[in-house]
């Protein structure tokens, strides 16, 4: 059974963090180059990835410029800072490349919604479910809202009630990514379809061994 908590009233909702990757490029999306760095010294990466050891910076700015590259703060947080020779804008280029490459293969997911009043009767509850399902297999995610009219929110209990049992009949197919919550007049609960496992191949040791016992026999 899913895990369903609702609270009457109120809401506190947590912002996720982002990934660890995701902060980091956040960080490291602009780099100080040449005049921009602000430091002292600092240790010096040749444009082959030879460690050089500690510069002031400006012999380091002077051997950069003898390479005709760019001096580039690669990890501002290191005592001294570290910084690397190199072309700049050929590694933007291929920053913004990659970067694109992975937008392209990220999946998109479609959020659906389906609404059900709090009194829906059994036809209406099943149509709107079958409707649910085929979002989910098609990979959508569904948005799920209980809306309220008048007394009705006076009873919440009813609308959880239908969100309980969808997600208990469900429970094969998806899994509860935000759980119930009342927003105003509207109860919404969101889920998404599981990850279809890959299917196990079909074994083959028992064809191998009355393929030698044929050949036993044969010999």
């Amino acid at each position: 059974m899913f895990p369903v908590g609702f609270i009457s009233g109120g809401f506190f909702v947590s912002a996720r963090r982002k990934p660890i990757v995701e902060r980091m490029i956040a960080i490291s999306s602009e780099y100080r180059i040449n005049e921009e760095i602000p430091v002292g010294r600092c240790r010096l990466i040749a444009a082959d990835g030879e460690q050089l050891g500690i510069f002031e910076i400006r012999d380091a700015q002077r051997k950069a410029d003898n390479e005709g590259y760019d001096l580039v703060e690669i990890a501002p947080q290191a005592d001294p800072p570290v910084c690397k020779i190199m072309d700049y804008g050929k590694f933007r280029y291929e920053q913004s490349m990659k970067a694109k490459a992975a937008r392209k293969h990220q999946q998109k997911v479609e959020i659906k919604e389906m609404k059900f009043r709090p009194k829906v009767d059994t036809h209406d509850y099943n149509t709107k479910k079958r409707h649910i399902l085929r979002f989910l297999e098609a990979g959508a995610k569904v948005k799920v809202t209980i809306m309220f009219r008048g007394r009705e929110m006076a009873h919440p209990e009813l609308g959880l009630n239908i969100l309980v049992r969808l997600a208990e009949e469900l429970e094969d197919l998806a899994v509860i990514e935000n759980q119930p919550k009342l927003e105003g007049r509207n109860m919404h609960m969101l889920i998404a379809p599981l990850k279809k496992k890959p299917e196990k191949p079909d074994a083959e040791a028992p064809e191998r061994e009355e393929s030698t016992d044929a050949k036993d026999e044969i010999a």
